[in-house]
């Protein structure tokens, strides 16, 4: 649902709200306007005030008890608990079946069941009756709907039926549909003309980073993050889109004060304590991080599909305390849990082989590799943890028949060039290095710079990446 941030600073919202409070602190039952109470309610809820919000909104359904939008909000926080009934007894509450909210509620509580093609039908069936001065507000408000239950395309199949006006409600519901849909360049466009107009709007400049995020410029994100953050610095998102593009850049030191901060305004949250956590293990604070980590495992249900993801980071860290034991018991608990478990034996390889148990790595190694059945990805992840445990010619001599082996049997598999890179520029194959990594940034450009930022001077496009290196590698390589 979105948010109508203007009106709530408007002098005559602000003029409603301050009647209706000055009325409840002396005690009376003021008589406002159902729809007002409603927006009254929206304001508390989106200032946190949960308990103020219903009040407003019980308070309304007392006025007017089969009045639409007190029902249709008291059917979506019943929505919001999954309570499928009860949110049913709202919709049934309401007299005007004439009213469109009514039949957004009736869709809405469709789509939050799964029956998503149903409720499309339904609300095409509801467009053939809807006037045509009004069918453009139909159609965004259903790509709204859409956009809230995050079937990104159903919305964008919405918004290919407005006729578009160039006005700032249709971009911005356009760029969301196309996030949503993987069309980040185009999204990113549409954000960087909205914050053009709008340049003191925190929620685009937000939007925006994350689809420059989504982009892999993740110097533009912490840019857009740094503006939103400016705008309104204590909202918990921008700063977490700060943090991460930090950390994707390399940046420890600096993303860890972001996720501190993040953490300090959202402390129960297991995913920012996971980042946390991560971040610490990078910058080899291992003892913190397993304190961190452990906090966000806490938080977590049972059947999170966080807790694999926690676990192998605290094996990662219990490995890098020298503790191997504790890093193996962390594994164990990932094998009742739905999560890659060869990726996890791959993991397991890695850290025995990091403390030493070279013959019991070797076998996890092949084991993974053969229940596989040589599955490409797998075998990467089992070169790519021979480098990182330093086996540097090892790691070389295996990539070099695993890309001749894709080249011929997985010709569409882009990965595992940039490690060949790598390789080589550890190894001073400079001719080798300059031939592989044309070949990375040509068939796999996320993945170069993932391996290779490091580099090159911050901020290097990918597409830069041999040029530089033409002038900057040894002119006479030995």
């Amino acid at each position: 649902m979105q948010i109508d941030e203007e009106y709530f600073k408007s002098e005559e919202f602000q003029e409603i709200l301050e009647s209706y409070e000055a009325s409840v602190n002396d005690g009376n039952s003021p008589f406002i306007d159902a729809d007002d109470l409603v927006d009254i309610a929206d304001y508390y809820s989106w200032k946190d005030l949960e308990e103020k919000a219903e009040e407003a909104i019980d308070y309304a359904l007392e006025l007017y008890p089969n009045a639409t939008l007190p029902n249709v909000f008291k059917a979506r926080k019943a929505l919001n608990r999954d309570d499928y009934e009860e949110a049913a007894f709202y919709r049934d509450e309401i007299e005007n079946h004439d009213d469109p909210d009514y039949h957004y509620l009736v869709a809405e509580i469709m789509i939050a069941e799964g029956n998503v093609e149903e409720a499309d039908e339904y609300l095409r069936e509801y467009g053939k009756t809807v006037d045509p001065d009004e069918y453009e507000d139909f159609v965004r408000d259903c790509a709204n709907l859409y956009i809230d239950y995050e079937e990104s395309m159903k919305a964008f199949e919405w918004m290919l039926r407005s006729k578009g006006d160039g006005s700032d409600d249709f971009k911005e519901l356009m760029a969301r549909a196309l996030f949503g849909i993987g069309k980040y360049k185009d999204s990113e466009r549409l954000f960087n003309e909205l914050v053009d107009k709008n340049p003191f709007s925190e929620n685009y400049w937000t939007a925006l980073a994350s689809a420059q995020y989504m982009n892999n410029d993740f110097s533009s994100s912490i840019t857009s993050s740094e503006y939103a953050i400016a705008i309104a610095p204590n909202d918990p998102e921008p700063i977490n889109n700060k943090a991460v593009g930090l950390f994707k850049m390399g940046n420890f030191e600096e993303a860890l004060k972001y996720f501190k901060k993040y953490i300090e305004l959202v402390p129960e949250d297991e995913v920012g304590l996971l980042h946390e956590g991560v971040c610490l293990s990078n910058l080899n604070r291992y003892e913190e991080a397993v304190t961190v980590l452990r906090m966000s495992l806490a938080l977590t249900e049972k059947d999170s599909p966080l807790r694999p993801q926690i676990y192998q980071e605290l094996a990662f860290c219990y490995s890098g305390l020298h503790q191997i034991k504790q890093a193996m018991e962390m594994l164990d608990q990932t094998e009742t849990l739905d999560c890659d478990h060869l990726d996890m034996l791959v993991v397991r390889a890695h850290l025995l082989l990091q403390n030493g148990k070279v013959d019991e790595a070797q076998k996890a190694y092949q084991t993974a590799i053969m229940k596989s059945e040589h599955n490409p990805q797998i075998m990467l992840r089992v070169i790519v943890s021979l480098h990182d445990n330093h086996l540097i010619e090892a790691c070389y001599n295996m990539l070099l028949k695993f890309l001749d082996m894709i080249e011929e049997c997985y010709p569409d598999f882009k990965n595992g060039y940039a490690y060949m890179a790598l390789c080589c520029f550890d190894l001073k194959y400079w001719d080798e290095f300059m031939k592989y990594l044309r070949l990375a940034v040509d068939k796999n450009p996320i993945e170069a710079q993932e391996v290779l930022y490091w580099m090159f001077p911050e901020n290097t496009p990918v597409s830069e990446y041999v040029s530089y290196m033409e002038q900057h590698i040894p002119q006479n390589p030995s």
